[in-house]
């Protein structure tokens, strides 16, 4: 096996170890609690099997945004989708292994200058373009299930990819996650950053009810 086969599996069975939602996830509704400093706003949230979302009777425009784009994030981290249909037109190859024996996977093809770190059939790093930036992730901890992994403490950073200035402040997050359902759902996500500390709250998380044929 070449040094690219085995970057790429090395990958492959990290990005399958992550824990997803199967096809027959049925979607759940909550109440959201955000806690942004001294200011507390409630929503409703609804994420269907279709995984696309709605927040609804939030007690403020600026906090249902703030509630969409954690919506938003924790249904496109659920998504199965195929190694191959995600990195099919990517070439890899090995970096470094650093001292606590994470794997450095260099990305070529469409998302060259991206690249991973994989350490026990888990994503500890990852840096990728997007969007206009460079984002910078590093994992500490994890959730382990029979399904999967899930990230429980870690943080951003983002940086301008042709300066490399850092944009904004970097973010440490912890989630909490509840199986409801036979489903391991958010329930709640602390950011914090030198300067502020947010928390989202999900509670009386219930799944949907099938719809009958």
């Amino acid at each position: 096996m070449t040094g690219s086969d085995q970057a790429r599996e090395l990958l492959r069975a990290a990005y399958e170890n992550r824990y997803t939602w199967d096809a027959n996830f049925p979607g759940y509704h909550a109440d959201v609690i955000l806690t942004h400093g001294a200011e507390c706003h409630r929503a409703k949230v609804r994420l269907g099997p279709d995984l696309k979302f709605a927040v609804t009777e939030a007690s403020d425009p600026a906090a249902a945004e703030q509630i969409r784009n954690q919506m938003w994030e924790i249904a496109v981290h659920r998504v199965r989708r195929p190694f191959e249909e995600t990195h099919a037109q990517n070439i890899f190859s090995l970096g470094e292994t650093d001292q606590t024996g994470a794997v450095e996977i260099l990305v070529g093809g469409k998302g060259a200058g991206d690249r991973y770190k994989v350490r026990d059939r888990e994503v500890c790093m990852v840096h990728r373009h997007i969007h206009g930036v460079v984002v910078t992730i590093h994992t500490f901890s994890s959730h382990h299930t029979p399904e999967g992994y899930l990230s429980h403490r870690y943080d951003s950073v983002y940086h301008d990819p042709q300066t490399g200035a850092q944009k904004g402040e970097r973010s440490e997050f912890t989630d909490l996650f509840t199986q409801v359902g036979g489903y391991y759902i958010l329930t709640q996500r602390t950011i914090r950053t030198e300067t502020q500390l947010t928390q989202f709250s999900f509670e009386n998380v219930e799944v949907l009810e099938p719809v009958p044929v």
